[in-house]
C-alpha cells in the first residue's frame, strides 16, 4: 500500500518552521533596513523559497511579520513588495517624532526607576559601540531600544507604544540619516545620548526637553538636507 503523501508545507514542524521564519525575517528585515532591498522590490514567495530552501509557509509568516513592521506591502494583485517612502509625509512624521522624543524624555526625568536606568545604560553602550564600528543596522537597532527604554522610565504606556511605532516606522528614514555620514557618525552625537542620560538621571526636566529638542532638530535638518542636496537620488529610493 502506498503511503499518503504530505505537502512541504505540512511536513514542517512547528519548530522548524518557527526557526525558518525567524530566519527569512531577520535575513529580509536586514537587507530591507540596509537598501539592499530597495523600496517597491517585489517579494515573490516562490523565489523567496527557493532562496532560502523552504516552504512557502515559513516565507508567507516572514512577510507577515514584516508587514506589520511596516516594511512591506501587500497589493491589492497580492504581490508583496518593500514598502516605499514616501518623502511626502516627512514634514508630519518629523512633527510626531519630535514631539514623542520630547514628552519622553520629559517624563522619564521625573521618575526614578535604577533598573530601567540600568536598560538605558546598557543600550547606549550597545550604540556606542555600533557607532565605533560603523555598523549602520545595529545603531538603528541600538538606538531604538534607547529611545524606547526612556520611554518606559516615563511611565505612560501609550506614550511608549506610539514612540515605538515612530521609531520603527523611521527606520529607514534613520539609515539615509546615517547615510548621510557614510554611516561614520560623528561621536558628538553619541554624546548627545550621554547628555540625555545625565539630565534624566538628575531629574532635570527643562534640560531633558531642550536636549531632546535639539537632538530631534539635528536629525530632521540633516535628512532634510540629505532631500534638498539630491532629490534625483531621494525620488529613486522611494519610488515616487
Amino acid at each position: 500500500m502506498l503511503e499518503p503523501t504530505t505537502s512541504d508545507d505540512t511536513a514542517e514542524t512547528p519548530r522548524s518552521r518557527g526557526s525558518g521564519t525567524q530566519t527569512v525575517y531577520t535575513t529580509l528585515r536586514q537587507e530591507i533596513l540596509a537598501m539592499t532591498l530597495p523600496p517597491g522590490s517585489p517579494l515573490d514567495e516562490v523565489r523567496l523559497s527557493d532562496r532560502f530552501g523552504m516552504s512557502r509557509t515559513p516565507i508567507r509568516e516572514a512577510l507577515l511579520r514584516l508587514a506589520s513592521d511596516g516594511l512591506v506591502t501587500t497589493l491589492p494583485n497580492r504581490n508583496t513588495i518593500v514598502a516605499t517612502i514616501d518623502f511626502a509625509t516627512l514634514p508630519t512624521y518629523f512633527d510626531a517624532l519630535t514631539l514623542m522624543y520630547r514628552v519622553t524624555t520629559r517624563t522619564a526625568a521625573a521618575r526614578k526607576n535604577p533598573a530601567i536606568m540600568a536598560t538605558i545604560r546598557k543600550h547606549q553602550n550597545e550604540f556606542e559601540a555600533a557607532v565605533k564600528a560603523q555598523d549602520a543596522y545595529a545603531m538603528i537597532e541600538a538606538n531604538r531600544e534607547f529611545h524606547v527604554a526612556i520611554a518606559e522610565l516615563g511611565g505612560n504606556p501609550y506614550y511608549t507604544t506610539f514612540f515605538a511605532r515612530l521609531l520603527d516606522e523611521g527606520r529607514r528614514i534613520l539609515r539615509l540619516y546615517y547615510s548621510t555620514f557614510d554611516d561614520r557618525l560623528p561621536l558628538q552625537y553619541v554624546q548627545e545620548h550621554e547628555d540625555m542620560i545625565a539630565a534624566i538621571d538628575s531629574g532635570d526636566v527643562e534640560r531633558s526637553d531642550r536636549l531632546a529638542i535639539a537632538h530631534a532638530e539635528q536629525i530632521v535638518r540633516q535628512i532634510q538636507e540629505y532631500i534638498a542636496r539630491d532629490m534625483n537620488h531621494a525620488v529613486s529610493i522611494g519610488d515616487l
